[in-house]
Order: C-alpha cells, then structure tokens, then sequence
C-alpha cells in the first residue's frame, strides 16, 4: 500500500513542547503512586515482584545475595511459594527439559540436574486439599486421594488389582500385571523356590516395580525391599509407593550404573518390569549381576519369560544367564528363578554373547554418574565374605561388623564404636529431644550422611524404613551398609534428590555443611540455603528434621529454617558425646497456597 503524503500542518496538530512531557510524567507519577500506597493492588505487585526476584535466574548475582541474605538471618520474610502447578516437581526429573534428550539406551529418562541458577528459588506447596498421609500400617492398604490425585493408574490397572478409587481413598488390593490375584500368593509362591522366611534374604532390588506392592508385603518377611521406577506416563508409581509407607525411589536403568556398589542385594526382582535384558550385547544382565550378592536370587516374572512371539528373547535371556553359569533354579508359567554362583563368575569362557570380564583395576561399586560397562565384574575385586549363606542371617547381620569394614583403616574399631555411639544417641533423642520415632507419626526415614548406617541400624527394631545415602565425595562405605541388611544410594547433596515432593517424615544428617564442602579446597560448592530448600522439598508437612553440627552451622541453619517456615529448637548434644555440637529440631509447617492461586 502507498504512502499519503500529508502536510506538515495535517500529520501533527500540535507539536509537544518539553515542558508537556515533564508535566504528563510527573502526574503519572503522583497517579502511580497514590494507586500503590492506598490501593490492594499496591500490595499485589510488591508480593509479584518479591516473587520474579526470588524465581529470577538471569542474574546469578542477585540470586547470590538473596541466599547470603537468608543464610546470615537478615532476610526476614519467608522464602515465597512456588507456583501450584509445581507441587510434583523434581528438579533433575523434568520431563519438559529431558525429552529434548537422547532416546537411546533411554538416556532421556535418567537423571539430568539443571544448573543452580535455573532452579526456581521458592518451596514447593502442597496441592489443593492436602491432608497429612494416612499412617503406617494403615497406608499400605490406602492413601489420601486428595494428596495425589492421578486416576491413570487406577483406571489403566484397575483390573490387575494394582489400585482403585473408593470415596477419599486410593485403595490397594495388593495386585499386580503379574499377579493379579495379590502379592501374598505370589510371594507364597516364590517361596517353593527361594528361602523367602528365615533371615537367609534380607535386601531385594524390585526393578521396575509399578505401586510397588510386592516390595510392602515383601516386609512380612522380614526382606527389606527398595523399589524404583522411572517418572513415566503413568505419572505417579513412585509417589503412589512413598506415600504407601514403601521403600523407593525415581531411577532408570539406561546408560548408567545405578547409585548402589557392588553385590549388594540378595534377591532382584522383575515382575513385567520390560526391561531388555539381553540388548546392547546383555549390558543390563551385566548392570543386574554386578547388583545382585553371589549366591543371590534373579526371579523374573513376565515377558519374554515363555511369552507368545518372544520366542528369540527367552532363548536369548537363557543364554545369557548360562554363560554366566547362572544356576536354573525353576520355570514356573511366566515365571524364572535362578540363583548366581556363590564363588567367582565361571568367565572367561567362550559364549556366544562375547562376554568378558571387567578389568582389574574396575571398580565395581564405583556408580555415581559412571557409564555402563559392557563386561562382568569380577567378585574378587571386593575382597570380603558377602556371599548369600556367608554372610550372617537377619537380625544378626545388623550388628556384626561386615568384612567390608576391613576395606578401611581400623575398619572394625571404627564399626563397633559408631554402633555404639549411634545407640546412645537415639536413646537420647527419643527420652530428651521429644522426637516421634518409634511412633505411627514417622515411617520413612533418610540419614543424608549415613556413613556406616549406624542410625538406621539403632531404629531396626522400629516400624521404619531408612534411606541411608552416602555422599558420593565420601568413603564409600554404602557396601557395609547394605551387609548390614540396610538400604541406601549414593548421592551429591548439591544435586536435588531423585524422589518426589513430600516423601519423608523423617530427615536426619549429622555434618551438614561436609555435604557441601570440596574435600580440596574446603570451600562450599552449593549453598546451605539451597540444600536446605531441597531438604524441605522432601519433607512432609508436620516431618521432623534433625541436624547434628558445630553452633556456628546450627546458628545459620536456625536462620535458613525460619525463611523456610520451619519451627526449630536447639538442643545440647547427649552425655558422654565428643566434640563441639548441637542439634537443631525443626518441624515443618503446614502451610497452604491462598486459594487465588489455585
């Protein structure tokens, strides 16, 4: 379209003079600013900008200066709410960021952390009509509606029993794909073939595990049970078995090693869990045996077990499980059991899989963000008694000191004194510190710094389950851990953890601030605010926190608990304890969103 050549006179009836533009933008000014003072709005926009401060990853410095502000107690308001479509997040999980990502070996659906500046900076709230969970035993059975309220499950997998909506509740039946009829009759089952009862088998890994009822009624006998999955489209299975009382947590087996050491666990457990056991040349049989204790239990249940047109598959998973000298122990319908040899791999051998063993100087329990190995690890590289029927039944286990223990200088002195002192500590928090243990109240239990497992192993007489993580810039004694019959992961506490909001009931660490400091330099590489924030993403509402430290730590931990609305008290260390403690007790609030937020 042409132009119209106008006038001068015609294109600008009056031409502003400087003195026009000042004036107009001094009474925007005085118009501006009487809106704010006596209006709600004023009020509004101040709540919006603290939160764009707070949520702001553009500039790192100023996201610097909010956490010093907060960590040296002169930030007096709250840390802000995040936004109500934020009440499932998980930081390292986030499906928007991974399905950018490779599919291969599915890359994609393991962990990956963005950088610290591009977390928001807020508390992750509850959802629209949070209730505090049903408590344990009860939970097994049903849970809150309202505190999860994903359908997909219920109506995908109603009819194998797995769960179903009944009024305010989830309910579970106990079924599953594989054993519709309920988890105690398959269990049953298995025990024609595996010393179910009797202590013999007490860690199992259950992949893949959906609600993960196999892993809660494994507990009735006695075998202590971690169950993970990925974030998947069902939305939710990891929450579902959190919220039920049961021991999991968010992993994928795709081109890492899972966080836990070597020959870890007596029984592992597949049930329809779809894993490709064979593929990638038998590299998740190889991630499976690298787990699983010698003399330990691999039961799979479902494809390609006997399955219609998987013919290739099993024969496949067969030949797998023989060159590694596997012993069948029974094919019963879909179902396998072998047990692995209880001496050293029967490699090197010719086999049609090209299988070798891993070399010397592998380190097998070496599996904190370390890439799959296409080779088998070799069980004289853990020079210890870990063998299922060595190693001593449960209970016993938990207070013999393991043969892993030798790996370290003065291994046992330093084993039996941790003990020790780990049963007087709890004696003291349970009679001083009026904290709920041993109670309905707390079920699912963390020790971020778990060392030996000594808390955990002082609370096995309580109906608990206690997530034991070894930092991974730590000794890495997550191996007695689990010779103890304990359970744990590996983990770096300035990456979040791969669980779902609102998840434990109980968070203790002894040394926070060692969680963030290089053993080089020690200097902090994250934030205490920051690993304060994610610990409160992992609290329930009304959970206890415990944090063992110097006073000058507990000092700026009492002042980073308040910005994230948590009640705290400090406390004397126990009689008879070495060196300069305290101990912080906080219980987190249980806030709301304002409803206009919803």
């Amino acid at each position: 379209m042409g132009h119209l050549n106008l006038p001068v006179s015609k294109r600008n009836p009056r031409q502003w003079k400087l003195l026009d533009l000042v004036s107009a933008a001094f009474f925007a000014l005085v118009f501006l600013f009487f809106l704010l003072v006596f209006t709600p709005l004023g009020d509004s926009l101040a709540a919006s900008g603290r939160q764009a401060l707070l949520l702001s990853t553009s500039d790192p410095r100023q996201r610097l200066r909010l956490v010093e502000l907060i960590e040296a107690g002169h930030h007096p308001q709250p840390i802000e709410a995040c936004s109500a479509d934020s009440v499932d997040h998980m930081p390292c999980e986030d499906p928007r960021r991974n399905r950018q990502l490779s599919r291969e070996m599915n890359f994609y659906r393991e962990r990956h952390c963005p950088l610290l500046v591009e977390t928001p900076f807020c508390l992750i709230p509850p959802p629209n009509g949070y209730k505090i969970p049903v408590q344990w035993p009860q939970s097994l059975h049903k849970i809150w509606h309202a505190n999860m309220p994903y359908n997909k499950i219920a109506d995908r997998k109603g009819h194998q029993g797995w769960m179903k909506e009944e009024g305010e509740y989830f309910v579970f039946p106990g079924g599953g794909t594989m054993f519709p009829e309920g988890a105690i009759p398959y269990i049953e089952k298995l025990g024609q073939y595996i010393p179910i009862s009797g202590g013999v088998l007490r860690t199992a890994l259950d992949v893949g595990c959906g609600v993960a009822s196999f892993g809660g009624y494994m507990q009735r006998e006695g075998i202590l049970t971690l169950s993970f999955a990925p974030r998947d489209s069902h939305k939710a299975q990891i929450q579902f078995a959190l919220e039920r009382g049961i021991p999991a947590f968010v992993a994928m087996l795709g081109t890492r090693r899972l966080p836990f050491p070597a020959f870890s666990f007596d029984l592992v457990h597949c049930s329809r869990c779809l894993i490709p056991f064979t593929a990638y040349n038998a590299t998740y049989f190889m991630e499976v045996d690298r787990l699983l204790r010698p003399g330990g239990y691999l039961v799979i249940s479902g494809p390609p077990v006997q399955w219609a047109k998987q013919d290739k598959e099993w024969a496949d998973l067969q030949g797998v499980a023989r060159a590694l000298c596997y012993e069948l122990i029974a094919v019963d319908g879909n179902t396998v059991v072998w047990k692995k040899p209880a001496g050293d791999s029967c490699l090197p051998n010719e086999n049609e899989f090209g299988l070798e063993l891993c070399d010397e100087t592998d380190d097998p329990s070496y599996a904190w963000y370390f890439k799959l190995e296409k080779c088998v690890s070799r069980t004289s590289s853990v020079n210890a008694e870990y063998a299922v029927g060595t190693i001593p039944k449960w209970p016993d286990r938990v207070t013999k000191a393991p043969s892993r223990t030798m790996l370290l200088k003065n291994g046992i002195d330093l084993f039996e004194a941790d003990t020790r002192r780990w049963v007087r500590r709890l004696a003291y928090y349970r009679n001083s510190l009026n904290v709920k243990l041993g109670t309905q109240a707390i079920r699912n239990v963390m020790d971020m710094n778990a060392f030996f497992g000594g808390f955990a192993a002082a609370l096995a007489s309580d109906p608990v389950w206690v997530m034991n993580v070894v930092p991974a810039g730590k000794l890495s004694t997550l191996g007695v851990i689990f010779d103890r019959g304990l359970i744990g992961v590996y983990h770096d506490w300035c990456e979040p953890f791969s669980t779902y909001p609102r998840t434990y009931d109980l968070i203790h660490v002894a040394g926070i601030e060692s969680l963030i400091k290089s053993p080089v330099s020690s200097k902090n590489r994250c934030s205490l605010v920051d690993l304060i924030v994610e610990m409160d993403r992992m609290l329930r509402p009304e959970g206890t926190v415990m944090i063992r430290d110097t006073p000058e730590v507990i000092d700026k931990v009492a002042h980073i608990a308040h910005a994230v609305r948590w009640t705290a008290t400090i406390h004397e260390k126990e009689p008879g304890s070495q060196g300069r403690e305290k101990i912080l007790v906080a219980i987190k609030s249980f806030w709301k969103l304002p409803a206009a937020s919803h």
